[in-house]
């Protein structure tokens, strides 16, 4: 196996898969080792919208979300499957002082005066992701350009270098213990998804004092969000927070009023404090040196920050 793999990245999810297809892109024959298929990860969970949510100014998240945005748009245009560039409404109740850190990544950013309580009405365009056509059209990448995913549950990283010289741990949550990270902690996430009456744009009230809110369409449905509860590891239905997202979204969006409920979505975040970690291990690791490369603790941007990620991940797995 070894000898037919250059690459093994651990971790199924967007950041595993895309950082799986960027390697590949660049020469090496890479495996994906997967605890649950891509499908089950809580990629699927997200609502997938291009915005560094949580994220902290910082000069390498400002490169990968530019990055992201730019391949996620890029995507769209070619009629990848799950990926619409959208127009993004975003409320601000806060003094409006200039465009935030994050503008640049976008392009085209404008901001407009905003009735009370809101200070300013901020435009741009976001591309929205459908996780689970998306993570099956980046599997089926893989494996056309002759990669491999296997389901297997990895119990320590040494492990996968049985299978290639070089390990990319794109673990998420199992990475506060498969890297020994004290600072990687779960943030519990609860959507609402309700039928799309007509929605084609994305609402977001960034400082609602109830909670995160956003309006998100897709094809078929809208997904109402939000929660964000840091330390909080559980997934079970709470139906007075389900019953508070879809009261804040339908006023934040009134067309939302008599629009079905379909279903709740609740995932845990992978996050981290000090923000993700992309970087090589300075360690030697494997039975003979192997290079260890780590990318985990995205939280809430996954998405967002992906491709950015994914190469940045190649040019240090890779590098000499």
């Amino acid at each position: 196996m070894t000898a037919a793999t250059d690459v093994v990245v651990v971790g199924g999810g967007v950041i595993g898969m895309t950082a799986a297809v960027t390697l590949q892109q660049r020469g090496a024959r890479v495996t994906v080792l997967a605890a649950d298929d891509p499908t089950d990860t809580v990629s699927t969970v997200a609502a997938a919208v291009w915005y560094p949510s949580h994220a902290d100014e910082d000069p390498r998240v400002l490169r990968w979300a530019a990055q992201t945005h730019t391949e996620l748009s890029r995507q769209a245009a070619e009629g990848v499957p799950g990926v619409v560039d959208r127009p993004t409404r975003m409320l601000l109740r806060h003094p409006y002082a200039g465009p935030p850190w994050w503008a640049a990544a976008c392009g085209d950013l404008v901001a407009e005066p905003a009735e009370s309580p809101y200070t300013a009405l901020l435009r741009f365009t976001a591309p929205t992701v459908e996780m689970t056509p998306y993570l099956a059209w980046l599997r089926q990448r893989l494996q056309a350009g002759g990669g491999r995913l296997l389901r297997r549950r990895v119990g320590r990283l040494a492990d996968a270098f049985e299978t290639a010289p070089v390990v990319v741990n794109a673990t998420g949550l199992a990475a506060g213990r498969l890297a020994a990270d004290s600072a990687v902690h779960p943030v519990r996430g609860h959507l609402v998804l309700v039928a799309n009456p007509g929605l084609t744009v994305s609402v977001r009230d960034e400082d609602d004092p109830a909670g995160i809110t956003y309006v998100h369409p897709r094809r078929h449905d809208v997904v109402l969000g939000g929660t964000y509860q840091p330390g909080v590891g559980h997934t079970a239905p709470d139906p007075d927070t389900a019953a508070a997202i879809r009261r804040r979204c339908v006023a934040l969006v009134p067309e939302l009023a008599d629009a079905p409920v379909l279903g709740e979505r609740i995932g845990l975040r992978p996050a981290r404090h000090g923000g993700p970690r992309v970087e090589l291990d300075p360690a030697p690791a494997g039975p003979s040196g192997g290079r260890l490369m780590h990318a985990y603790g995205h939280g809430g941007a996954g998405v967002t920050l992906s491709w950015g990620c994914a190469a940045e991940v190649a040019d240090l797995a890779l590098g000499g």
